[in-house]
């Protein structure tokens, strides 16, 4: 600082501003301060303290001898202080954007590797540490998915991280983006967390929102894992059409089961369901009544409340869909084969998009 209270000297006797190579100068000390950890109150605490101690004793200062002079001095003086404080203010903000960024694209590069599985997972252990997560034990992920994309900083995802911390504390959930995906990695040991992200995501979102959440898995490669499958679960619950909010991938494996092979769920749809594309107006209706029978506990009763028809109606196409493919749904032997089509018809998508049987 001695070298600026030169400069103010002469300022107090020319009445001239600060140079810009002056003031670059404190924006330059200002940024070494800000990465030593000094607080920025603390240092224009210092500074003014500093002009303060050499104020009467500046040349223009100690030489006034009338008002006017005085007067002048001390404008020129409190301009440069000014433009100094500003200065300093300047850089040590500057310095610290700098940090920030550079402390976002370090959490960015971890995020990927620890999700994606980029690199050596001893070293990936020792760096989640600086992000105040343990890698020991099983881990889950829970991700979800809103109209808007999720962004690093934003209003909502520091309002999720912020309250689960608080709940489950810093070192055992993780929230971060992914593909504009809001992401949760969570101990295994912490079955409470789903819920609660999925409650804070909701109270922060509209409705359209959805979540999954993958199965344990142990170490940071398990992590990778389950950052996949709950990817996959969530869009396997939008293709179903689910409407819950929060769904478990445990809820959803005999989907991925059947999805693993598609030419042989391919084939099984067209060779059970085939026959259904005769009926009139198409097999759409049929399949409905045929899902909804199954979720109804093949109950005619209850399939006729979901569907909002006659029971007379369901019990005449059940029997259509016994002539048009040959199986009868009400056949507990048959009703195997028709279920287990019907959930890959659901998979497929179909009728909505043509079906191809395998070759």
């Amino acid at each position: 600082m001695s070298r600026h209270v030169g400069h103010l000297a002469g300022i107090s006797l020319s009445n001239r501003g600060l140079p810009q190579e002056e003031l670059e100068g404190l924006r330059q000390l200002a940024a070494t301060a800000a990465d030593r950890g000094t607080a920025l109150p603390l240092l224009v605490a210092e500074y003014v303290d500093s002009v303060s101690r050499a104020w009467t004793d500046l040349p223009a200062i100690r030489r006034a001898t009338e008002p006017q002079e005085l007067k002048e001095a001390a404008s020129a003086l409190i301009r440069a202080v000014g433009d100094a404080t500003v200065a300093l203010t300047e850089g040590y903000e500057s310095a610290h954007r700098a940090a920030i960024r550079g402390e976002e694209a370090t959490r960015r590069e971890f995020v990927g590797d620890l999700l994606e599985g980029r690199t050596d997972l001893g070293r990936l252990a020792e760096r989640a540490e600086r992000f105040g997560l343990r890698l020991v034990g099983p881990h889950q992920v829970s991700v979800a998915r809103a109209e808007s994309a999720f962004e690093a900083g934003d209003d909502t995802t520091r309002y999720v991280e912020e309250a689960l911390t608080a709940c489950f504390g810093a070192r055992d959930v993780l929230i971060t983006t992914k593909d504009g995906l809001l992401v949760c990695v969570f101990p295994g040991a912490l079955p409470e967390v789903p819920d609660s992200f999925a409650a804070k995501v909701g109270d922060a979102v509209d409705e359209s929102c959805r979540i999954a959440v993958s199965r344990p898995r142990p170490g940071p490669s398990g992590i990778v894992r389950s950052y996949q499958e709950a990817r996959s679960t969530l869009d396997l619950a939008v293709l179903l059409g689910f409407t819950t909010r929060l769904v478990h991938a445990s809820d959803l494996l005999v989907y991925q089961v059947l999805g693993r092979d598609r030419a042989a769920i391919t084939d099984l749809v067209a060779t059970v369901l085939g026959g259904l594309e005769g009926a009139r107006g198409g097999p759409r209706a049929l399949l409905d009544t045929l899902t909804a029978y199954f979720a109804s506990g093949c109950l005619n009763t209850t399939t006729a409340r979901r569907l909002g028809v006659s029971v007379r109606t369901v019990t005449y196409r059940l029997t259509r869909i016994r002539q048009l493919t040959g199986h009868d749904p009400t056949d507990p032997d048959q009703r195997y084969i028709l279920q287990t089509a019907a959930l890959g018809a659901r998979l497929l998508d179909w009728p909505s998009h043509s079906l191809q049987p395998a070759e």
